[in-house]
């Protein structure tokens, strides 16, 4: 890791470092807010396994500040589970982290035969993606200063796919959130807010320095009828607009403003597509200029405000890719329509760093890509996908069928046309991507990292085979 001992260690006491290295493939919640690492201290994990949900509680023992934590199981699916994290001193500005898993499974001798078939390759696959991820997040904090200003930050859309992934890395950064939420607040760090109101009470947000804007309807929950399209238009326009609103008139209005946005912007531009491109006249790009046009009350009183324009993100946690996972694994992975619409991607780790980058580079403002510089074909990209998941990739989804099941207008919109929006800014504001390949970015989300020998013609990286 490249970092200290003693920092590795600061950095797992944090909160949001158990969030931060769950795989965006399982599904595990944090029972109660984490309350800092001490002796004894417990932690209750919801861990849901098919329809159910499992109870893994866990204690904290054995701290050496600096250098060592262990994780026992008090209740759980094992007899007996000791994770030991250890963190080993390489030079003055680098570790080494092992963990050290010793567990004894239930049910007698069968349970040791399934245990032996399962836990060990599921370990390597959780590790391999927690040693990936840590170590890229801890060479971000390292370039934007780990003695930086600490900021209090306001978030809209907290428990939506983006958020839950975006917050944890916040924390681990050390500042503060306060989650503007639909509901009336249950926690000290909620403050309540609407579309048509903006926030209800501004007393109580109190100062922040920034805020960061994730809300808005999910433009494919479904069919796009006239009811559908006039509530995906005002989450967005309305809501930012009421949002901005209600932070100019703060005493002490945030500094920055970072929003979602869309590169539905561009619409079907032929060519490479850049933020100095102009927008498109259909819906979605419509609806994108209201988006950012929301943000003028903001603007106006001097806030530095930021609209990041996301490709397709990948994560399995939600969004795009949850349905192409499901077809490939039915083995319905193909192209949709012709197939060489373009595709720009970018992976929720790409996301959560630009998400940083916009909030901590002063000089950074306006409209900005988030996609990876190398975006694919449709067709290139279910081929990857089938490669990834060892699925075929060639049963086609034609234009008809998905016009048929969606609508002209949103089969068009959203799958059966695109642009190869790249990163123009991003990069040229000297963000450092983590993955600009493709079937990098996805064995990284989805956990399928080749098997020894098993390289695809790829160097293994690091320490991924081991």
């Amino acid at each position: 890791m490249p970092v200290p001992g003693p920092e590795l260690f600061d950095w797992h006491t944090r909160r949001g470092a158990l969030e931060r290295l769950v795989p965006p493939w399982e599904s595990v919640r944090i029972a109660e807010p984490y309350v800092g690492m001490e002796e004894g201290q417990r932690v209750t994990l919801l861990v849901k396994v098919g329809p159910a949900t499992l109870r893994w509680i866990s204690r904290a023992s054995d701290i050496i500040p600096g250098c060592q934590f262990r994780d026992e199981q008090i209740e759980g699916p094992f007899e007996q589970w000791v994770h030991t994290h250890s963190m080993i001193p390489v030079s003055p500005d680098a570790s080494e982290l092992e963990d050290r898993v010793e567990y004894a499974p239930r049910f007698g001798g069968l349970g040791t035969v399934v245990a032996s078939s399962l836990v060990p390759r599921r370990l390597a696959r959780l590790f391999r993606y927690r040693h990936d991820t840590l170590r890229a997040d801890l060479a971000q904090l390292a370039q934007y200063g780990a003695g930086g200003p600490r900021l209090r930050i306001a978030v809209t859309g907290a428990s939506g796919v983006l958020g839950s992934a975006i917050i944890p890395f916040l924390l681990t950064a050390g500042h503060d959130i306060v989650r503007l939420v639909r509901h009336p607040p249950r926690r000290e760090d909620e403050v309540q807010w609407s579309v048509e109101d903006g926030i209800r009470d501004v007393e109580r947000l109190g100062f922040v320095d920034a805020c960061l804007h994730l809300a808005g309807d999910n433009i494919a929950g479904g069919r796009w009828t006239a009811a559908r399209k006039a509530s995906i238009r005002t989450s967005r326009s309305l809501g930012t607009r009421r949002l901005a609103e209600s932070l100019a008139r703060l005493a002490a209005p945030p500094r920055v403003f970072v929003s979602a946005s869309a590169i539905g912007y561009y619409g079907a531009q032929p060519g490479d597509v850049t933020e100095a491109n102009g927008p498109d006249t259909d819906f979605l790009a419509d609806v994108a200029q209201e988006w950012e046009a929301g943000a003028d009350p903001v603007a106006r009183i001097g806030a530095r405000v930021v609209w990041l324009r996301f490709g397709l993100i990948l994560t399995p946690a939600g969004g795009a890719l949850v349905p192409m996972l499901y077809a490939a694994h039915a083995g319905a992975n193909g192209p949709m329509g012709r197939g060489t619409q373009p595709m720009s991607w970018v992976s929720i780790d790409d996301v959560i760093g630009a998400v940083y980058h916009a909030l901590m580079t002063d000089a950074l403002t306006g409209p900005v890509n988030v996609t990876a510089p190398t975006p694919v074909s449709n067709r290139d990209f279910a081929r990857t996908l089938g490669r990834v998941l060892r699925r075929p990739s060639f049963m086609p989804a034609p234009a008809f069928a998905l016009r048929t099941l969606l609508g002209r207008e949103m089969a068009d919109l959203l799958l059966l046309t695109g642009s190869r929006a790249l990163p123009a800014r991003l990069l040229a504001s000297g963000y450092r991507f983590r993955h600009t390949d493709l079937e990098d970015a996805l064995r990284h989300v989805l956990g399928r990292q080749p098997a020894s020998g098993d390289t695809n013609g790829r160097a293994p990286r690091g320490d991924r085979e081991r």
